[in-house]
């Protein structure tokens, strides 16, 4: 027997999402994630300030392992240099390679982890604009930090002001450290890894992934712990919020789909008026009065033998 609904609780419409629609969507959210880096440059004294803030937090509470760190890194070169490389290039690698994978094995839940990555993205481009901070390899000498990437940058692609290719330094803002994004990233790409990978390897691969790029990122400078934090808590807040985005996406959806039908409708109904003065046309005809034009005035389909004339052939039985 038919199923009833209850008013108000209809779902709302899924449709499928094709790669064609969710790469320019992708390729928009990274676009913005790039100019809200360049738009929130902020004052440089406002970003050093902020930096120091967190540096003596940090050593208040005894949780400053970025001078440690970076002192192994910068006097190591077999781990400074891989982790110049981890942190220039796996951010933008992995992560895409994630959300192809789930968008073409998992697609049941690859809307819900693209809603989380995408939301949680753009509160981090909030927290660069309100809170730009300047990174532990931007301070003076006298605080101790040295840029791996500035000393390794004969090693690899990057110059020697930033982890941007050579030459584009100057095109990356240097002082959106908090949160980490960096951070935030490989924290959801290792939750994917560990829910939904199936195997061992995915999942040790969902765990040592997120803690080496926190490493990485202290190690090399680029980040406070606290950014380390600041990232983590950006994508758990996005999390809870990914529901909500979800359903009032889905009401937007619902709304456009509502209004587009009525105004083709409305057009539909202009154009009959036009055609249905006594012109439409029966079955078998392609024009109006085709069968007029064919058989003469009187020898419409539906005439009986004696409307039509003497000489008309029977209607058949």
């Amino acid at each position: 027997m038919p199923q009833t609904e209850t008013p108000g609780t209809e779902a709302a419409p899924r449709t499928r999402l094709r790669w064609w629609t969710e790469l320019p969507l992708i390729l928009l959210v990274y676009a913005c994630y790039s100019a809200g880096r360049l738009l929130a440059r902020g004052d440089v004294t406002t970003a050093v300030d902020h930096g120091l803030a967190i540096l003596r937090i940090e050593k208040f509470l005894h949780i400053n392992a970025e001078h440690p760190l970076n002192r192994l890194f910068r006097t190591q070169a077999w781990i400074g240099v891989p982790a110049d490389f981890w942190y220039a290039s796996l951010h933008y690698l992995v992560t895409p390679v994630i959300l192809v994978w789930l968008f073409r094995s998992r697609a049941v839940l690859y809307r819900e982890a693209r809603t989380w990555l995408m939301t949680s993205t753009f509160m981090g481009l909030i927290g660069f604009i309100l809170l730009p901070t300047c990174p532990p390899r931007l301070l003076s000498a006298g605080h101790g930090f040295v840029d791996t990437m500035a000393q390794y940058s004969s090693y690899g692609w990057w110059g020697a002001e930033a982890s941007a290719p050579r030459g584009m330094g100057g095109m990356t803002n240097q002082y959106a450290a908090m949160p980490s994004l960096h951070v935030g990233w490989a924290l959801w790409c290792g939750v994917m890894l560990w829910r939904h990978g199936g195997t061992r390897t995915a999942k040790t691969a969902g765990v040592v992934y997120p803690l080496v790029t926190t490493l990485v990122v202290m190690g090399t400078a680029n980040h406070y712990f606290l950014d380390a934090v600041a990232g983590a808590a950006v994508m758990g807040l996005g999390l809870l919020l990914t529901p909500l985005v979800m359903r009032g996406a889905d009401r937007a959806r619902v709304w456009f789909a509502d209004r587009v039908p009525l105004v083709a409708a409305a057009s539909a109904g202009t154009s009959s008026s036009i055609v249905s003065g006594g012109c439409q046309t029966s079955t078998g005809e392609r024009i109006p009065r085709q069968r007029e034009s064919r058989f003469g005035p009187g020898a419409e389909p539906g005439a009986s033998p004696s409307d039509a004339g003497d000489g008309a052939p029977a209607a058949a039985r």
